[in-house]
């Protein structure tokens, strides 16, 4: 089991910079992929960022350049910097993670979310 707590977000106007940061605790060791998710009013939920266990990155199309995803593996946390935020960033924003148990088995864990409102 991995728990997730997210801290961060907030208000902040286009064209601002805001910084999420995420705190994992259970079994960290077993987690092979860590990022964020985000999910905006009406749309479904959508990868923005994650970093696997050999630190490589997937971002979305939508914010790459933009957003810059990091990991502290000694602090369990994972932190996703977003700069020139625009209006269409506005969404919760969740940490996940994926663990991957005896080589096999892959879990799921989700955060509470976070709330990023970019006012235009």
């Amino acid at each position: 089991q991995v728990q997730l707590v997210e801290s961060g977000g907030g208000l902040v106007q286009t064209g601002g910079s805001l910084r999420l940061s995420c705190g994992a605790s259970g079994s960290t060791s077993d987690i092979d992929l860590i990022g964020w998710y985000r999910q905006a009013p009406g749309k479904q939920r959508e990868l923005v960022a994650v970093i696997s266990s050999s630190s490589s990155t997937t971002y979305a199309v939508s914010v790459k350049g933009r957003f810059t995803i990091s990991k502290d593996n000694g602090a369990n946390t994972v932190d996703l910097q977003m700069n020139s935020l625009k209006y269409e960033d506005t969404a919760v924003y969740y940490c996940y993670a994926e663990t991957l148990v005896a080589g096999r088995y892959r879990f799921q864990y989700w955060g509470q979310g976070a709330q990023v409102t970019v006012s235009s």
